[in-house]
């Protein structure tokens, strides 16, 4: 039962003990103060703060029903001195939280630039803290002038908006209850509203709820932290930009800040001559991860003086109430998944860029972080490409998408934390001390393993996200999806150890069960797919509501450069779990006979995903056709040989999939009928394949596809004639 008592906020890692220790509330008053002893710089005055007007204000109630961890923690503390004592703490202070005394909003805590050490947030006993910390202790001497001023231009830059409750505090403000939580589970959402993109021909924005993208006030700092917002505007202007209000990376930066969940499908990729679009949203999402993170140390800290400022005025421990908790199991509070090593790559480096300058003094381990994601090279480099400069070209070159995206490391497993300090930036921190966690689905799915098999090890540093952004979701796709799904499941779980969090400091929405309904998700792709609409609509709880892109195709048909009938047959199926089946029964009846006793090879089975390709390659099997394959784990050497017994018309049939045209973008030579089993996902490769198709005589192409298949024939053929194509009484429409 112990096992799942809390998480570790701390700076560095340590084995916990077995059982809790009987002195934790001695060590809680030492702890508290030896923080604030770090914690220098002084608290602003009180300020303004708004209630909040989703949550307005809550009585009192004479009974409070309790928690699955109020209910652990009295399992507990039966035989457990020191869990018996704070969970009669806790319950006093959440019992007297109304008798009148002084109380602090979250609004009034959060809207300062103190640059002190955000280590504070580490709730970690004092005889653990190891030479790092002691460093950075002195530190923050150094520092306290500089915090001062920075305090100081806070209130003369930002005026009245200084003191306005931001997104931030009322999101973490906000008091969900039972059955608000029961509901969302099960919610079905409604998109009440509408807005069009900017600068984006076809597309709009809709969402649930009440619309919130209104003008917002040039002189205000959008809800960024003031020392934020002028390093962003700093690196807008000295890019060349001239209007920061009306620049894409703000408004997308205000979509974010509403804690929203997003789904923005329709994102032109850097790869794909969309990097001015690109980056301008990277920007967006690491200036909000940023924003996060630095309001989320500065309430810690603050209170951290609060609670110390009243122990010495009253020699007594304070017992904090709602105006206290501040934190959750665990440090980390933002995820980023990206697909490859080369991505995490430029976006860690932006996020290095966008950190303003006196909270980057010092990058440590940044060499090593350039060996493990920099560009893959080998020794004796300027002798290979001399070699290459004079050597005739054998291959074609691949496409400049291609090229641009795979251009660097592509490995897929990697995982690195980051820690923000006071005036460094951590890389390779250990994860429970990190604030941001910048990993791959692959080696994620690797911890989930290794912690499954070992139980020493665990994955709790997943305990406390409250923002996870996908980006490249459309990449993921075609690496393996079910990973990204796994991760998201094990987000925000209760800890399966005592990591040493201080319970005293918990937002009571973590002990209840419901950070996962306060968690944003922002997922970004070059297109959207089932997979991703499921993700989104079932995952995806977060009680703020939903925003997503929605827009309508032209296609990519006059891309086809060849003069080449393309039949598109359409066949029922009466509902998504059966239309496998209902592929595979048509092609079977309708398509293969047409070609099993025909004497012409250099017939090509496209099949868009490894599901596809091995039910049709047990199905040729079963039918004794002469096929070979070109597969997602099919070797080098089988490959080449199936290149050249298709082409030879050794084997009439080569069965081939998406993902390794993806990876690898082969030329196919010797085809002459094309049979798409399932439109590709990217739209560029439809083109791509079609256009393999050799000589203007006797080619044929053929396309199966049915009403689930509506997202992917949107893009190919056009949002129009997808919808007459789907409702149409015909099943069988031409294309030339």
């Amino acid at each position: 039962m112990g096992k799942q008592f809390g998480a570790k906020r701390g700076l560095k890692r340590h084995k916990t003990p077995d059982k809790f220790e009987r002195s934790a509330v001695a060590r809680n008053r030492k702890r508290v103060k030896h923080e604030v002893t770090r914690s220098t710089s002084p608290t602003l005055p009180a300020e303004l703060s708004g209630e909040d007007s989703s949550g307005g204000a809550y009585e009192e109630m004479s009974y409070k029903e309790p928690t699955m961890y109020d209910k652990l923690l009295t399992k507990l503390r039966s035989s457990n001195k020191s869990v018996a004592d704070a969970y009669q703490r806790r319950q006093v202070a959440e019992d007297d939280e109304t008798d009148g005394t002084e109380s602090f909003s979250v609004s009034e805590q959060e809207n300062s630039d103190e640059e002190t050490d955000n280590d504070s947030l580490g709730i970690q006993e004092p005889d653990m803290v190891g030479t790092e910390e002691q460093t950075e202790d002195a530190e923050t001497e150094d520092n306290l002038e500089a915090s001062d001023t920075d305090q100081d231009d806070d209130l003369s830059v930002c005026g009245p908006s200084a003191v306005a409750s931001s997104s931030f505090s009322k999101h973490v403000e906000y008091n969900l209850s039972k059955t608000e939580a029961e509901d969302l589970s099960k919610k079905k959402w409604k998109y009440t509203w509408e807005v069009s993109a900017a600068d984006v021909s076809n597309c709009k924005w809709v969402g649930t709820g009440e619309c919130f993208l209104k003008d917002a006030d040039r002189n205000s700092n959008y809800g960024l932290k003031q020392k934020l917002y002028k390093h962003w505007l700093d690196v807008y202007k000295t890019s060349g930009g001239n209007d920061f209000h009306s620049s894409r990376q703000r408004w997308f930066f205000s979509l974010c800040n509403s804690y929203r969940d997003i789904l923005h499908s329709e994102k032109k990729p850097f790869y794909h001559k969309g990097l001015e679009e690109d980056s301008n949203i990277m920007d967006a999402y690491l200036m909000h991860s940023l924003n996060h993170i630095f309001r989320t140390s500065d309430l810690v800290r603050k209170n951290d003086a609060k609670i110390s400022k009243h122990q010495e005025s009253t020699k007594e421990e304070i017992l904090p109430g709602v105006s206290f908790l501040d934190q959750g199991f665990t440090r980390p509070k933002v995820l980023i998944l990206l697909p490859l090593r080369s991505t995490a790559l430029r976006v860690i480096e932006r996020l290095i860029q966008l950190t303003p300058a006196t909270s980057k003094v010092n990058v440590e381990y940044i060499d090593r972080f350039y060996q493990d994601f920099g560009s893959e090279e080998v020794e004796g480099d300027e002798e290979v490409e001399e070699h290459l400069k004079n050597a005739k070209p054998q291959k074609p070159p691949k496409p400049s998408d291609h090229q641009s995206l795979f251009k660097g490391d592509t490995r897929d497993d990697f995982m690195i934390g980051i820690k923000f300090t006071r005036k460094t930036i951590k890389l390779y921190g250990d994860f429970y001390s990190s604030d941001i966690i910048v990993a791959s689905p692959l080696e994620l799915m690797t911890k989930f393993g290794k912690a499954a098999k070992n139980k020493e090890s665990d994955t709790d540093y997943l305990s406390s996200i409250e923002v996870v952004i996908i980006d490249h979701a459309d990449v993921i796709s075609l690496q393996n999806w079910s990973f990204l799904t796994s991760v998201v499941e094990h987000l925000n779980h209760i800890p399966s150890k005592q990591h040493g969090t201080n319970v005293m400091r918990i937002r009571q929405w973590y002990l209840d069960g419901f950070a996962r309904f306060y968690r944003q998700t922002i997922i970004l792709g070059y297109y959207l797919n089932p997979d991703m609409n499921a993700l989104f609509n079932h995952q995806c709880v977060n009680y703020q509501g939903k925003v997503k892109s929605v827009c309508e195709h032209n296609g990519v048909l006059p891309k086809v450069l060849s003069q080449v009938r393309q039949i598109y047959e359409r066949f029922d199926a009466d509902s998504i779990a059966e239309v496998d089946d209902a592929r595979l029964e048509y092609f079977a009846k309708k398509v293969f006979p047409k070609i099993k006793d025909s004497e012409q090879g250099g017939i090509m089975l496209f099949a868009s995903s490894y599901f596809e390709f091995v039910r049709l390659r047990n199905f040729l099997k079963s039918q004794n056709a002469s096929f070979c394959l070109l597969g997602d784990y099919t070797d080098q050497r089988d490959i080449s040989r199936a290149r050249v017994w298709f082409f030879e018309r050794k084997r009439k049939i080569m069965l081939y999939t998406e993902r390794i045209h993806f990876y690898r973008r082969y030329k196919i030579r010797g085809i002459r009928n094309l049979i798409i089993y399932s439109l590709p996902e990217r739209k560029e490769f439809y083109p791509e394949i079609v256009n393999m198709l050799e000589g203007s005589d006797d080619v044929a192409c053929t396309v199966l596809f049915s009403l689930f298949d509506k997202l992917r024939l949107e893009r190919i053929v056009g949002s129009a004639p997808a919808k007459r194509m789907i409702k149409s009484e015909k099943g069988v429409f031409v294309f030339c």
